[in-house]
């Protein structure tokens, strides 16, 4: 069993990075693709190779190995690249359903609301927003003592099964946990839900080319928010128990997730595809020119 997990969860690895590296390559590359919505989905392809290397690698490696241990500075590592591309990503999409928002909602300013600098400091801002996050949520978990327990119960350093070994009171640091993580979940969720509220009402006035057009990049986009939402909120946002689910769903929000994003905006955005197909054909037919 453990080599076949071993063999899956490598092949959703390199699919996860090839995937995303080809949306990274394909938007650098394709001229008529650097629009702030390519340069967020840059950002979110980016995110996602680094959010899977936080935790599969070293998922990957124990399936294979004899002791599956971590040392002590290893884990606070793993903990705080996790929730900090974690946290980014979350603060990245919802950047994204605000351009969506502007986009389809106020199209005549766009390109003012959007403009370079705008997107850069969306970007920056989204970036240290996960940097301060994973910093006090790394600080406060690793701050407690801790004993003889040496036994994680899951397969990464996450906040709450670290907590259970402390030898210390972590009801005040459980509450802080629920509040700097469910919170966020929860607070960009309802952002999302609202600004595709109103985009899915001002669609009503609008051409059914334009509804098509419009209902396709942003179903895209809901996907990969439900996706990546409702786990984080399922396991952040309630007391500090943990439930014989909560590895499964871990592996969807941490593994399938990123993998599953690359494919949900290539198979659903024809831009993407229509860039893709041009950027392998251009290489393809280079390589012919020089082997002739």
């Amino acid at each position: 069993m453990q080599l076949m997990f071993f063999a899956l969860f490598l092949l959703f690895y390199i699919v996860t990075t090839v995937g995303n590296l080809l949306i990274l390559l394909t938007v650098f590359s394709i001229s008529r693709l650097h629009t702030p919505m390519y340069f967020f989905l840059s950002n979110l392809s980016f995110v996602d190779i680094a959010y899977s290397s936080a935790t599969a690698p070293k998922m990957i490696a124990d399936f294979v190995s004899d002791k599956k241990t971590i040392s002590y500075w290893g884990c606070v590592t793993q903990m705080f690249t996790f929730h900090f591309f974690g946290c980014a990503e979350i603060f990245v999409l919802t950047v994204m359903a605000f351009d969506r928002y502007a986009a389809i909602c106020q199209p005549l300013h766009y390109s003012t609301i959007m403009s370079a600098n705008a997107c850069i400091v969306l970007a920056s801002l989204s970036w240290l927003g996960a940097l301060g996050h994973s910093f006090v949520q790394t600080l406060l978990t690793f701050q407690l003592p801790f004993c003889n327990a040496h036994v994680i119960d899951h397969y990464f350093c996450d906040v709450h099964p670290v907590l259970k070994l402390a030898c210390a009171d972590t009801t005040l640091v459980n509450m802080l946990v629920i509040a700097n993580s469910g919170l966020i979940s929860l607070g960009c969720f309802l952002i999302l839900l609202a600004s595709y509220t109103v985009i899915l009402l001002s669609l009503r006035k609008r051409s059914a080319e334009s509804r098509r057009k419009a209902l396709s990049t942003c179903g895209s986009h809901f996907t990969v928010v439900t996706f990546f939402f409702v786990p984080c909120i399922f396991i952040y946002l309630r007391p500090p128990t943990t439930f014989p689910l909560d590895k499964a769903v871990s592996v969807f929000y941490t593994t399938i997730t990123p993998m599953l994003n690359p494919l949900i905006y290539t198979l659903r955005n024809r831009d993407v595809k229509n860039a893709m197909k041009r950027l392998w054909s251009h290489k393809f037919s280079l390589r012919e020119k020089q082997h002739g």
